[in-house]
């Protein structure tokens, strides 16, 4: 698997933290938020390539920050982590520019197949706004 890097934002810390070490061992760069404005923060300080966020959350919730993340990088895709009662939310959520979702709790494997498709979206759009070398103009 590609290296790519990934903040999940959960407020289920220890979730985050299996999560973490489990992506970490398949040799994803892995980090954590536990609250919105924690990732915003990350994410001010480290653009990631995809953002693994969660609906439900004390404070801001996952819809505000998918919004923030969209504005300030829209170039991060955003996988939302929903429970069955949130799965409106999640819908909203893809219509506000999310990638996809997943149900909680999550397979592993689900996530990391969501995770390389992200990416993998993420370098298509970043080699599409890449001007070409055209009639003399730098590349």
């Amino acid at each position: 698997m590609e290296e790519f890097s990934v903040l999940l934002v959960d407020d289920e810390e220890d979730f985050l933290r299996t999560i973490i070490k489990r992506l970490a061992k398949r040799g994803l760069k892995a980090q954590g938020a536990s609250r919105g404005e924690q990732a915003l923060a990350m994410l001010a300080e480290e653009p990631r390539d995809v953002v693994v966020l969660d609906v439900k959350m004390p404070g801001m919730d996952g819809l505000e920050v998918l919004k923030r993340i969209k504005t300030n990088w829209p170039n991060t895709e955003v996988i939302m982590l929903t429970g069955h009662a949130s799965i409106d939310a999640a819908m909203e959520g893809m219509n506000c520019g999310a990638f996809d979702y997943l149900m909680k709790p999550a397979d592993l494997e689900d996530l990391l197949y969501k995770l390389e498709d992200a990416y993998r979206k993420k370098c298509v759009n970043k080699s599409r706004q890449t001007p070409s070398p055209m009639n003399g103009e730098p590349a």
